[in-house]
């Protein structure tokens, strides 16, 4: 049995590209939420509040108790135990401000969501986590296909992808 990870800040395609992937897709925010690990909303982001340690115990037990490949999909499954390889997408931050926007993100979480994607957020907590098993992969220049290919590529034979390959600091400084 497997267990993949496919995290990344909102809009780098996790939903898409983990779709395509071959094993049962679990989307983390949805179990989340159908499962009530929802302690309240954010006041001031409007972000809904998770119990990562709930979750992260559910998770567990899921892949403990099932023998097929599970890919769970969502920028909190790195928090979240039981990961064989965790995935992180990473997208330009020119690239991700266009897509935050098509999706009517706020000015703040646009910003937000930037400034994360530059810091590398999910590649660091998911490397702090995940030491040993954690690819960061930049998907701005590359397909669906080609991103599919890769992950796949990254499931069936782990790859020379580790955290810090990606840098977008320099847009950071320039923005």
């Amino acid at each position: 049995m497997t267990a993949i990870f496919i995290t990344g800040t909102p809009c780098t395609g996790k939903t898409t590209l983990a779709s395509r992937l071959n094993g049962q897709l679990i989307k983390i925010n949805d179990l989340a939420i159908s499962h009530g690990f929802v302690m309240g909303i954010d006041e001031n982001k409007g972000y809904k509040v998770i119990d990562i340690d709930k979750l992260s115990r559910y998770v567990d037990e899921m892949i403990k108790n099932c023998d097929e490949l599970l890919i769970f999909e969502g920028h909190l499954s790195h928090l979240c135990d039981g990961a064989d390889k965790v995935i992180v997408l990473r997208v330009n931050p020119e690239m991700l401000e266009k897509r935050l926007m098509e999706r009517d993100y706020s000015e703040s979480k646009i910003r937000e969501n930037l400034e994360a994607e530059a810091l590398g957020v999910c590649s660091a907590e998911a490397f702090e986590k995940y030491p040993e098993s954690t690819y960061e992969l930049d998907v701005t220049d590359l397909g669906i296909d080609e991103a599919v290919k890769l992950v796949e590529d990254v499931i069936e034979n782990g790859g020379d992808y580790p955290v810090g390959s990606v840098d977008f600091m320099e847009w950071l400084v320039e923005n």
